[in-house]
């Protein structure tokens, strides 16, 4: 997968990072993961716009933006939007461009209705149950 352009997105509640539910989504915060995807971009030449929201259409229309604008990668985590959102879906279905799916738990080892993703129909990948580190793998397909 090539892509100079790399869009990622962050669903909702994942800004309340480092405080809401650490034993399960640990200590770090989003700027701390995005701080991480800033200077993994600036690395290797890689344009990159992270983009966090707790609203449904925000997102779409980031995705659907990112159908113009020149962008090769989608990293989504969808978070709650993941089981819920055939919206999300449709959007992503619509992009021509690479798409990653990241969650930092292992949503398999956990209530059953979070066992079902619409993003992963859409998915080239799925990276869950790493932490942070499943953005940074994300950003590997691109090697």
């Amino acid at each position: 997968m090539r892509a100079h352009k790399i869009l990622v997105l962050h669903g909702p509640n994942l800004n309340q990072l480092g405080i809401r539910q650490p034993e399960i989504y640990g200590h770090e915060t989003l700027d701390d993961i995005n701080s991480r995807l800033f200077e993994k971009a600036a690395v290797n030449g890689w344009d990159i716009t992270c983009l966090q929201s707790n609203h449904e259409g925000d997102l779409i229309d980031a995705i659907h933006a990112a159908r113009t604008d020149g962008t090769g990668l989608i990293v989504i985590n969808p978070a709650a939007y993941t089981h819920t959102s055939v919206a999300i879906l449709d959007a992503l279905n619509a992009y021509e461009g690479g798409v990653i799916e990241v969650h930092l738990s292992n949503i398999h080892k956990r209530e059953s209705f979070r066992h079902h993703s619409y993003v992963s129909r859409r998915a080239d990948g799925v990276i869950a149950g790493l932490g942070s580190r499943g953005y940074l793998l994300a950003l590997d397909t691109l090697s």
